[in-house]
């Protein structure tokens, strides 16, 4: 073989080998790259401990890694000082959101908004005090207030005032800061004060601040209520943050008879940026039912 015919056969070969690994390096990054999710689905603490072992840093890693955007932790007032900061940071770092945590004592049945005590007030206070420190740690914008249950001994209608005048004392402490507490209608017992959407809409309307508006819960308000997209329009001027959660279970989105899709593609298209807490179990056990979150979410935000 004559020496240039040498020389061109082996550049031309050398290069297709190198364009070889630069298509098999682009196909590997494609493969490894996190999935581009259309809304901020937050997981939380203990979902894929499986996959990412016990602590929350390396819980938060994995998720960032499987392309989630946002977090939430309701517990997240109850863990030290030192592990809120590097939480925080650890968001921070990967780009991720932080959605809500839970005010501690911000109204439960021991304490309930409704009755009017000033002992009850008090307590919600001061826990919207201490919720400003947390959320400045680990950037928060938004924190769950339960208002409690009924305080069967008064009318309706005073329970009302009460609520909403408990509030405003709460919304006093979030404003300045730009916090907002998403108050959360549920399903878990009769005896709740805070039920339906409609409910948490007038009490809103009647607190008029920014710092006051509604946790619109899936799965809760699908048991108390049903017609999800016809509620959530017309309360969706006080919708600030939304959760997840299949029903009957409580488990994953397709494990249940909401059809999440149809769901998730009208929020989009409502134009909603903030987060949809994954507040809801895993169907199965193990890194198997992690795996099978991980699935249905991509299975139901796939509506483009």
């Amino acid at each position: 073989m004559k020496r240039r015919s040498f020389i061109q056969k082996t550049a031309l070969t050398t290069g297709a080998l190198a364009m070889g690994g630069v298509f098999a390096n682009a196909n590997e990054l494609e493969i490894n790259a996190p999935h581009k999710f259309n809304l901020k689905y937050a997981p939380h603490v203990g979902m894929f401990e499986n996959h990412a072992g016990e602590d929350p840093i390396d819980q938060i890693n994995f998720m960032a890694d499987q392309g989630f955007t946002a977090f939430e932790d309701n517990f997240m007032m109850r863990r030290d000082v030192a592990l809120q900061t590097k939480m925080g940071e650890t968001l921070a770092k990967r780009g991720m959101t932080m959605g809500v945590f839970v005010v501690d004592k911000g109204g439960n049945m021991a304490n309930t908004l409704a009755a009017g005590k000033q002992e009850h007030i008090d307590i919600f206070l001061d826990g919207c005090k201490r919720a400003v420190e947390v959320a400045k740690r680990v950037n928060a914008k938004w924190m769950t207030v339960i208002p409690g249950g009924f305080e069967r001994k008064l009318p309706i209608g005073v329970q009302d005032a009460n609520v909403i005048e408990a509030l405003k004392r709460g919304a006093e402490i979030f404003e300045p800061h730009g916090l907002v507490m998403v108050l959360e209608p549920l399903s878990d017992s009769p005896n709740l004060y805070l039920q339906n959407s409609d409910q948490t809409y007038m009490i809103c309307k009647g607190v008029d601040s920014p710092a006051c508006k509604i946790l619109y819960d899936i799965y809760h308000l699908q048991k108390t209520e049903g017609h999800l997209i016809h509620n959530m329009g017309l309360t969706w001027d006080e919708i600030s943050y939304i959760q997840i959660g299949d029903n009957p279970g409580r488990k994953e989105p397709t494990t249940g008879e909401i059809n999440y899709k149809n769901v998730f593609k009208w929020i989009y298209e409502k134009g909603f940026e903030g987060v949809l807490g994954m507040e809801h179990g895993n169907s199965k056990e193990g890194k198997e039912g992690e795996q099978a979150v991980i699935d249905a979410y991509k299975q139901e935000d796939a509506f483009m």
